[in-house]
């Protein structure tokens, strides 16, 4: 499958997940320092609508700050309730946009890891298909908005439950959900891992 079609394919279980949620559980806070569920997924969605001229006005508007482009956009669409949400994200289930960038590749990433801010902190797990982990950690360690090479640099990760490894030094095992999380920069996800090399990460990971 596809780029596309694996970012189309976390998009829809990110739907089925949200049409599931209490208004209780959309209030819980996520991973996200700061952030609820519904202002991860508000975030999430948040570029979708943009055209090229809007989200080179957004991002101006930002002073070309990434934390900064995201509050403005959060703030944009904080205002929708779960449902708008949820019936913005079923018609954007194909990513447009920013998110179409690199193939489809920053959709299935940032989809994925905001699915994880979302269910990590509301006890609801999954097994993510190997298929669509395999590029996303790829996408995490390379991508310049994350750049999660430098969060585990002098390590070598391997994954516990898909076959995938990466890096040299000393060994941090954990499930290949918990190894991107990691690299995305969730400290929550670090206590997951084991190893000799565990200990170092987690000097660098943040909140």
């Amino acid at each position: 499958m596809s780029l596309m079609g694996l970012a189309r394919a976390e998009r829809e279980d990110l739907r089925d997940l949200l049409t599931g949620l209490s208004e209780e559980q959309w209030r819980t806070p996520s991973l996200c320092a700061g952030w609820s569920v519904h202002d991860v997924v508000a975030h999430m969605l948040s570029y979708e609508e943009l055209g090229a001229r809007q989200l080179a006005e957004r991002f101006l508007r930002g002073r070309l700050s990434v934390d900064r482009v995201n509050d403005i956009g959060l703030r944009e669409y904080a205002t929708r309730t779960p449902a708008q949400l949820i019936e913005l994200l079923d018609d954007h289930l194909d990513p447009a946009g920013l998110t179409a960038g690199m193939g489809g590749a920053i959709a299935l990433t940032d989809g994925m890891i905001h699915q994880q801010d979302i269910r990590r902190p509301l006890a609801l797990p999954r097994t993510i298909p190997a298929e669509r982990l395999v590029p996303a950690l790829r996408t995490a360690l390379f991508a310049p908005t994350l750049l999660g090479v430098l969060r585990v640099r002098d390590v070598r990760l391997v994954a516990t439950d898909i076959d995938w490894t990466f890096g040299r030094g000393p060994e941090v095992r954990g499930t290949g959900e918990a190894i991107l999380m990691t690299v995305a920069g969730r400290r929550a996800a670090v206590v997951d891992l084991s190893g000799p090399g565990q200990a170092r990460i987690a000097q660098r990971v943040g909140g």
